[in-house]
Order: C-alpha cells, then sequence, then structure tokens
C-alpha cells in the first residue's frame, strides 16, 4: 500500500507553484487560445507543477491560517503568471500591428477575418503576421526559452517574496513602447514599397489625367504589397528570432524588477 506523507506547509507551497504556472500557461500564446479546453489547460499546468516541484528546492513556508492572507498571496501569484506571459503577448501584439500597417497601405484594411483564438476579428494580413510569427515562435524552440524563465521566476522571485513597484512599470512602459518599434521595424519594407507606389501613382495622375488611377492603383497596389511582403519573409524570420533570443533576458528583468 502506497502512503503520501506530505505536509500541510508543502501542500500550500505546492498550491502557490500551481497557479503560478496556471497563471502563465494560460497567458502564454498557443494555449491561450480560446479553442483549447479549459480542463486541458488546467491539467497540463497541474503535470507541469508535479515536474517542476521537486526541481525547485524551495524553502518550507509557514502555513497561512488566515483565508484573507491566501487570497492575497494567490492574486500575487496570478500577477506574476501575468506580467511573465505579457511579456511576450507584447512581442506578438507588434508583430500583428506591423500586419496591420501593412494592410492598410495595401486598401486591404476590410479584409478581416476570424482570430480563432481570440475569436474576434482581425485583418487579413495582421492574422498571417502573427501565425508566421507564432510558427517561427515554436520552430527555434522559444517557448524552451520560456519554461527557462518559468523555472527562473521561482528562483528569482519565491513565493511570498514578490513587490510590484516603480521599475517593474518602467519595464513594462518600455516593452509597450516597443511593440510600435517592432510593427514598423516588421512592417518597414512594404510600407516603404507602398510609398513609393502611391508616390507613382500621383505623379502618374498629375501627367496622364486622361487615367483613372483609383481603379488601377488598387490592385496594383496589393499586388505589390505581396510582392514584397514575399520578399521580406526571410528578414521577417531572421528579426523574429532576433526578438525571441532576448526575451528570456527580459522576462529576467521584469522579474528582478519585482524583487
Amino acid at each position: 500500500m502506497i502512503s503520501l506523507n506530505i505536509s500541510l506547509p508543502q501542500l500550500q507551497l505546492f498550491f502557490l507553484v500551481f497557479i503560478r504556472v496556471a497563471a502563465i500557461l494560460m497567458f502564454m500564446p498557443v494555449f491561450d487560445s480560446n479553442s483549447i479546453p479549459l480542463f486541458f489547460k488546467v491539467a497540463l499546468a497541474f503535470a507541469t507543477s508535479i515536474v517542476l516541484f521537486p526541481m525547485l528546492e524551495l524553502d518550507p513556508l509557514p502555513m497561512l491560517s488566515n483565508v484573507f492572507l491566501l487570497g492575497v498571496r494567490v492574486i500575487t501569484e496570478i500577477l506574476i503568471g501575468m506580467v511573465i506571459g505579457f511579456a511576450v503577448k507584447l512581442i506578438f501584439a507588434g508583430i500583428q500591428l506591423a500586419g496591420q500597417l501593412a494592410g492598410y497601405q495595401m486598401g486591404m484594411a476590410l479584409a478581416n477575418v476570424m482570430d480563432p483564438s481570440g475569436s474576434q476579428q482581425v485583418p487579413l494580413l495582421a492574422q498571417f503576421t502573427n501565425l508566421f510569427g507564432l510558427l517561427v515562435f515554436v520552430t527555434i524552440n522559444a517557448h524552451h526559452w520560456f519554461i527557462k524563465a518559468l523555472t527562473q521566476s521561482f528562483q528569482i522571485v519565491p513565493p511570498f517574496s514578490a513587490s510590484f513597484n516603480g521599475s517593474l512599470l518602467a519595464q513594462i512602459i518600455k516593452m509597450s513602447g516597443d511593440v510600435f518599434v517592432i510593427g514598423i521595424q516588421v512592417g518597414a519594407p512594404v510600407i516603404a514599397a507602398m510609398l513609393v507606389t502611391s508616390v507613382a501613382f500621383g505623379l502618374i495622375a498629375r501627367t496622364v489625367p486622361q487615367m483613372n488611377v483609383f481603379i488601377v492603383a488598387m490592385p496594383l497596389k496589393i499586388g505589390v504589397g505581396l510582392l514584397f511582403l514575399g520578399f521580406s519573409l526571410p528578414y521577417f524570420s531572421a528579426f523574429l528570432q532576433n526578438i525571441f533570443s532576448g526575451l528570456g533576458q527580459n522576462i529576467v528583468l521584469m522579474l528582478k524588477a519585482m524583487t
């Protein structure tokens, strides 16, 4: 007969580890999709916590008999998980912004598709760039760095030791500002090509006023935009690999801001 000798402080510590892991998985790209059943997410978080808990070697914590204090600690662990997941979401927000900017320049602002992960309509090119970024994220094993950052989060910010201060807010603001930088850098080839195309059609409209530029420009701008989008995919992939390689460092900086 198998008997488990687990003390209440250890059970409380495991519960806090499970809460943080579950919060991170709920906000992590791929697993934040509404199409994935909630039961699968909870089961995955529970299995990950069981594997991770013996490896952490955390010091025992005093047992909290006050339900209010325990609730505060649970909310703190959820916020830590949300912050880590938010750091990854900001990168994908910049990638999606690049698709939106390129789509507007190409005249495809009204071409929307349903995003299954968020159950909302998004521009067509934004969905394409988001899926391409997600493919690169999985291909280069960036999710492994994410799991490593998850392990380091308990070493840098053990349970009962997190503090949210101005340095964390400054780090979040900096990463939020990088969303627009990523969006411009990713969409720069298509945006530049559309700018040159618009200037060319402006000159044609002045020199050949008999030509209906509006009818000719719309399909041509879409074709030129798709052509330059295809040419920029190797650059796009290399740029995303560079961005994702610094993801772990950004997460560690955010965690150190909580100490």
